[in-house]
């Protein structure tokens, strides 16, 4: 009853389903947005933005003939202004919109093995208070940083990062980039976040992870030159002080890889069940 009602209301309003559909489409497209502004400063600026809006439509009513016209002079260099203030957020605005949905299809296939590899190596490095930084691509591309640094395409090998993290090799000074199971260059350039509330004990090379990992969903691994901690940098965030057993834990998990149970444990399930 209550469908066939609806159903008549929209038929004589002439408004169609396909009209319910554009609104629903839109209310998403806002919805998304709103949720990806909040909590940072775009939220004051976009704020600031609807109140111009707000005082061009009351200008127009009002009969404001002043404002009006000022407002519609100084519009559309507003539409410049908000492309170069927002052209980080619209950068990652788009670049979400443009991840695969099937995570894995573009992608190398990464295994334990290759995360073990980067974890002892890691742990290695911060033993010996050598500074590191490994970034681990994921869905997003990382071409553009690649293109900065100097190509391998070399299988993941403890030996091979270590050698690479040496303060006596040309590679040492940047960042590696991992792609699947390959090392695809060494010695890249990374941009810097701006983010103003960081600690200040923070070096170029933690704000090089924190910066590539708000641009990009890749991960980042840091090693400290100065104390030897380890760190992992999600999504903008960092996590400091991590051993190599969290690190690894935490990379599986971030990366979805199960990690394979010991052979001695795949053994003796089957032993278990028998004597039962």
């Amino acid at each position: 009853m209550i469908l066939d009602r609806l159903h008549a209301f929209l038929v004589a309003t002439e408004f169609n389903w396909w009209d319910v559909l554009d609104i629903l489409i839109v209310a998403f497209i806002i919805y998304e947005l709103l949720q990806f502004i909040r909590g940072t400063h775009a939220v004051q600026m976009a704020l600031g933005a609807l109140v111009l809006v707000v005082l061009y439509w009351v200008s127009k009513m009002a009969d404001l003939e002043t404002v009006n016209w000022l407002l519609r002079t100084f519009m559309p260099y507003l539409v410049f202004g908000v492309i170069v203030v927002f052209q980080a957020e619209i950068r990652k605005v788009l670049a979400h919109l443009g991840k695969t949905p099937f995570p894995g299809v573009f992608t190398a296939e990464r295994g334990e093995e290759v995360i073990e590899e980067m974890v002892l190596a890691a742990t290695a490095l911060a033993s010996q208070r050598t500074g590191a930084l490994i970034v681990i691509e994921r869905e997003m591309g990382l071409r553009s940083f690649i293109e900065t640094g100097i190509a391998l395409d070399a299988y993941v090998t403890y030996d091979l990062l270590i050698s690479i993290f040496n303060p006596g090799t040309p590679l040492h000074d940047g960042a590696v980039i991992v792609q699947g199971n390959r090392i695809a260059a060494g010695a890249c350039f990374l941009p810097l976040t701006v983010n103003p509330e960081l600690s200040r004990q923070l070096g170029s090379r933690h704000r090089a992870a924190i910066g590539v990992t708000e641009d990009t969903d890749a991960l980042a691994v840091v090693v400290s030159e100065e104390s030897g901690a380890i760190s992992l940098v999600v999504g903008g965030h960092i996590q400091r002080g991590l051993d190599g057993k969290t690190l690894k834990q935490t990379l599986l998990d971030a990366l979805e890889i199960r990690a394979e149970e010991p052979p001695e444990t795949r053994a003796a399930e089957p032993l278990a069940a028998k004597e039962k």
